[in-house]
């Protein structure tokens, strides 16, 4: 019996990937990004926090249109928006970012604490884990490498927290109407379609045996 609990045991480690790491790039969380988050959540969720933390049940994963680590980076590290983002400064003045980056070669960069407020998903952030992936373009598509890495990840997050959903950026505004969406502002939205269906469905696949649960239907009125 030791010896075949043994096999069994031998058998798990080996179908597991242990190899993977995420390394440590942390984008500026000063005062400034820490007041105008508090912000956020006060003016969009109603929710008055003394720390911009949460509490997350949800991973939702993006691509970033951008073509490379460096310039994705670049892009997040500011504690305030840049000038190229009219359509959402106008809003709140706290730049976009997430927790999580994956680079085109599937190595994984957390950028912030799992459990502090990213901007990356409208009415969602609250309880949302943002997972970036480069590229996403015609010229710079997402690749296997990016699938299996965040494979790895959404496991790998869902030991580590009470995980409930697993969605794409496109499927935000499923939520509208769902003890979730906290967002108070009816005329912030924004039209995504990150990270790309055959994406989104390729990591659920790799995820099944999580018996996560997705997006809900759309609700048309």
């Amino acid at each position: 019996m030791k010896i075949l609990t043994f096999c069994f045991s031998l058998l798990f480690l080996l179908s597991c990937d242990t190899s993977k790491k995420i390394i440590s790039k942390p984008i500026i969380f000063d005062d400034l990004r820490t007041q105008l988050t508090l912000e956020y959540l006060a003016n969009h969720y109603g929710l008055h926090q003394e720390k911009p933390t949460i509490t997350p049940i949800m991973i939702v994963l993006h691509w970033t249109a951008i073509p490379t680590l460096e310039k994705t980076f670049e892009a997040f590290n500011s504690p305030t928006l840049s000038n190229s983002r009219p359509d959402i400064k106008s809003v709140s003045a706290l730049n976009v970012s997430s927790q999580f980056v994956v680079d085109q070669d599937g190595t994984i960069y957390r950028l912030m604490p799992e459990t502090t407020m990213a901007r990356h998903v409208i009415g969602l952030n609250h309880c949302a884990i943002g997972v970036e992936n480069v590229g996403g373009t015609k010229d710079k598509p997402l690749t296997e490498a990016q699938i299996k890495a965040n494979i790895w990840l959404v496991k790998y997050l869902a030991k580590k927290y009470d995980i409930d959903y697993l969605i794409g950026h496109y499927e935000y505004t499923n939520f509208e109407g769902t003890d979730l969406w906290l967002e108070k502002d009816a005329g912030y939205r924004t039209e995504k379609t990150d990270p790309g269906e055959d994406f989104l469905n390729a990591v659920k696949e790799g995820t099944k045996e999580l018996h996560l649960k997705y997006a809900p239907k759309k609700t048309i009125n």
